[in-house]
């Protein structure tokens, strides 16, 4: 809308949804998380805080809990392959990310 100015006038009602903060979109995380039956252990809660961060510094209107999710996804799949070169996986290997999974997250 801001690149076409007469678009704007065009929609009656406009709503406003602001950007979520770092930590609600760390709470959004865990949420996701919990939805799968996976945990954060807090040294990953510290590393994507700084990921989330990281990328409001990049982009002053970041607060996308899509983003958030994608992130989450990626280091599942990470998870994943980190522990299939392992042998005698614990059930909370199985349910806990860890800092490493966040590594080559793309935001």
């Amino acid at each position: 809308m801001q690149t076409n100015p007469g678009l704007r006038s065009r929609f009656p009602i406009h709503i406003d949804f602001p950007d979520y903060n770092q930590q609600e979109l760390l709470h959004i995380a865990e949420q996701i998380c919990a939805k799968r039956q996976y945990t954060l252990s807090s040294d990953t809660q510290v590393a994507l805080l700084k990921l989330l961060l990281q990328q409001s510094n990049i982009d002053e209107n970041f607060g996308n809990a899509r983003t958030v999710r994608n992130m989450i996804e990626q280091a599942i799949r990470h998870q994943a392959v980190r522990l299939m070169a392992k042998g005698n996986i614990t059930r909370q290997e199985l349910i806990q990310i860890e800092p490493d999974d966040l590594k080559g997250v793309k935001e």
